[in-house]
């Protein structure tokens, strides 16, 4: 993610601080990008791979798409585009600016591939969020598959859970008229009690507000936009069975709202830690993603698609350091798929690797049909 081959840089950033280094990384991004050095420096290695695909009403240009995390304020966005990604999501943003978590909160564990965070939805807050997002060309009207952009909306910290509702609702009006889909997270284990809104009836209230809410703005927009809900792997078949009744009842032929799609995004980092015992941070609090997630989210994955039937939307994220593992996801039941621990040990050149390596199994498995 910079001039260098990054094979040559990452030994210089897995040298420093987490963080620091992920600064570093975006300060870089958000310099070059929107000029030629960003599509010369990024653009030779990931050229975009075209594979398009229809799912919640939207054409993405191909399946592979950041996950949200990585560009918590929409800072880097055109740079994100350069590496050839179908989508990009950014944030999570909550309506005020907050710290998150107090330092240091972001580890590697080198040795499972992975990353432990407890971020805290550090962020800037929706006003520089949404600035970021107009200052944005990624999404050229001229172009014939243009990226989709996905803004990711949370709540403040400071906000007692029994009004996270209203959090939500604020984030929505800000991000509606700039999204071409928006994602709910409840599945941060670094907000406390914030996974609480997984439950039946919180997710049954913030879902109903959110769809009564929605619907007033396409009214008044006269623009469409999917709703995905972002969940943890850390889920049994009851809760995940649970979550999916909910879902379907807000889905195309749910409760009367047939012009509001819904979809979900599966998963955010697990707070489990078997598959990195005894390495060196393991033990940190916070969410663990990288390598050591692909199995359970799979899983996930697999399990919704069981629920939800075809063609209710998944997006599957979690543990893809690999074509093979960005298939494995299309094999267990989604539609799209997201990376970004994988971005980190892999670089840039994992985007085109797990485009193609979709693309061609998607070939194959028409071959079948």
């Amino acid at each position: 993610m910079s001039l260098l081959p990054y094979g040559l840089v990452r030994p210089f950033l897995f040298g420093l601080d987490a963080e620091v280094a992920h600064e570093i990384t975006l300060g870089s991004l958000a310099r070059i990008q929107r000029t030629p050095l960003a599509w010369g420096a990024l653009g030779h290695v990931s050229r975009r791979v075209k594979d398009p695909l229809e799912v919640a009403g939207l054409r993405f240009p191909n399946r592979v798409g950041l996950a949200a995390g990585l560009d918590k304020n929409a800072a880097c966005i055109d740079a994100f585009a350069a590496m050839g990604f179908g989508f990009v999501e950014v944030g999570t943003v909550t309506p005020l600016a907050q710290p998150g978590n107090p330092k240091p909160r972001m580890f590697r564990l080198p040795q499972a591939q992975a990353l432990v965070n407890r971020l805290g939805f550090n962020n800037d807050g929706l006003a520089a969020f949404v600035a970021n997002v107009q200052r944005s060309r990624a999404r050229r009207p001229d172009q014939s598959h243009p990226l989709l952009l996905g803004l990711n909306i949370g709540k403040n910290a400071a906000t007692p859970i029994e009004r996270a509702v209203d959090d939500y609702l604020l984030c929505l009006d800000g991000v509606f008229p700039h999204a071409d889909y928006i994602t709910v997270n409840i599945s941060s284990p670094n907000t406390k009690n914030l996974r609480a809104l997984q439950s039946d009836d919180a997710l049954d209230d913030l879902l109903g507000s959110l769809a009564e809410r929605a619907a007033q703005l396409t009214q008044m927009q006269r623009r469409r936009v999917p709703l995905f809900v972002k969940i943890a792997p850390d889920l049994d078949e009851a809760q995940l069975e649970a979550i999916a009744t909910t879902l379907k009842r807000y889905g195309t032929n749910g409760k009367g709202r047939a012009n509001q799609a819904w979809g979900v995004i599966a998963t955010n980092t697990t707070v489990q830690r078997p598959a990195v015992q005894g390495q060196p941070h393991a033990d940190e609090p916070g969410g663990l993603s990288g390598a050591p997630l692909l199995a359970q989210s799979n899983w996930v994955i697999s399990q919704l698609r069981a629920s939800l039937g075809e063609g209710f939307p998944i997006i599957g994220v979690g543990g893809i350091l690999s074509g093979r593992d960005a298939v494995s996801k299309i094999e267990a039941g989604a539609d799209l798929v997201q990376i970004y621990t994988g971005l980190i040990y892999r670089g840039p050149a994992l985007v085109r690797q797990a485009a193609l390596a979709i693309k061609k199994f998607g070939k194959k498995d028409s071959k079948k049909a």
